[in-house]
């Protein structure tokens, strides 16, 4: 089975744009995606420096807009396909952080213009909230995760980003990071990013907000190609909730490495990362290391024919189906939960009501979304609980 993967913010690159340059229709798309998402794009990813791409605002909707770009030369990407158990899926898709959106047009979620307007929305939202307090990222190499749990505490620190390979992305205020740096946890490597904020936190609240009053005028199809989430790494079967995860993402932690263990659960046996290409697939090099797992990085328009050939060999094999260990209900808004008095243990048809979550605007009901069995609750009665936090976790039936 083949896999897609999607980049997010940190894997571009200055002059990035330059050498698909010269495939057909390279400059007319990026002229076109630049005008959607109201930013010169073209220009920014030919002669843009490293610190006019750091700009959240326009790089996200430009590595989006690269991303569908390769994926149309690819062939049969992006968008809805027809498929049936007889023909079978060609890929699975996963995205990391915005490159969900990227992930959710190639499943045919949203359609290219959507995703790149989307993005374009969500970047500027960010690029607010990261001005209105100091903050950032650092990458963490090699910690024990008790002791970097522990030292992320006592800087007042938060995991963002689960990526798998041994590495953490952590956030918060700038003196945190610092402090962090200074004194890591044993045997840990501690990198600042270049990023402009503390992303997938709380900081991003007002972004989440600001993405939660528009995207009612959206209307998702359903995924014609299984699409993993990083919310838990399960595959998302309804449009309308992939983009409810879209959303809470932008203040919910990454788990990358759930999507990494799924895909090797699903026996995938090649990967494609979409440009601007090299962080994921060293990661998923990392994961997989001593699996039979074919990976390839996608630098340049070189690397085309062999990601083709990939593509071709993957098409009329059986649907692949994802059946998790586990699956995790989320919140679906901010606020206080409230738990239905609903034993562990219990076996719940799909529907159950499982209580809600009060927030200032409105009372939202949560129920399970299959069948299963309530394995764990993750909340108490009143706790406050962001949009995308786990509540419970469930085990799916298994027919006898």
């Amino acid at each position: 089975m083949l896999a897609v993967l999607a980049p997010g913010q940190g894997a571009q690159k200055p002059g990035m744009l330059t050498p698909w340059l010269e495939l057909p229709g390279a400059e007319s798309f990026f002229r076109w995606a630049g005008a959607i998402a109201d930013a010169d794009l073209l220009t920014l990813g030919t002669t843009g420096d490293a610190e006019a791409i750091r700009d959240t605002a326009v790089t996200q909707p430009l590595v989006v807009a690269m991303s569908l770009f390769v994926a149309r030369e690819l062939g049969g990407l992006p968008g809805p396909v027809a498929h049936s158990p007889q023909t079978g899926r060609d890929v699975v898709i996963a995205g990391h952080s915005v490159g969900e959106l990227t992930a959710a047009a190639l499943a045919g979620v949203l359609s290219v213009e959507a995703a790149i307007a989307l993005t374009a929305v969500r970047g500027r939202a960010m690029a607010r909230a990261c001005g209105l307090t100091p903050t950032g990222m650092s990458a963490v190499l090699g910690a024990d995760p008790d002791e970097l749990e522990k030292a992320l505490e006592r800087h007042g620190l938060v995991a963002a980003n689960l990526n798998g390979g041994g590495q953490v992305v952590v956030a918060g205020p700038l003196d945190g990071l610092a402090a962090l740096k200074a004194e890591p946890p044993a045997k840990a490597r501690v990198v600042p990013l270049s990023v402009a904020g503390a992303f997938h936190t709380s900081y991003m609240g007002p972004a989440r907000e600001e993405l939660e009053g528009l995207v009612g005028g959206l209307r998702p199809a359903d995924p014609s190609r299984l699409l993993l989430s990083n919310a838990d790494g399960a595959a998302v079967d309804s449009g309308a909730e992939t983009l409810s995860r879209l959303v809470s993402q932008v203040t919910s932690p990454v788990h990358f490495d759930a999507c990494l263990a799924t895909l090797r659960e699903l026996g995938v046996t090649a990967a494609i990362e979409l440009p601007p290409a090299g962080a994921l697939a060293g990661l998923a090099k990392r994961e997989w290391k001593g699996a039979d797992v074919e990976v390839l990085a996608l630098a340049g328009p070189g690397d085309l024919d062999r990601a083709r050939a990939l593509i071709d060999a993957a098409r009329g094999r059986p649907e692949a189906e994802h059946q998790p260990d586990w699956r995790v209900v989320v919140s679906p808004v901010r606020g206080t939960v409230s738990p239905a008095d609903v034993p562990e243990g219990t076996h719940l048809p799909a529907g159950t009501p499982l209580g809600c979550v009060r927030s200032r605007r409105e009372e939202v009901k949560v129920s399970a979304g299959y069948d299963g069995v309530l394995a764990e609750w993750l909340v108490q009665d009143g706790d406050l609980v962001d949009a995308g936090d786990p509540l419970a976790r469930l085990y799916p039936e298994v027919p006898a």
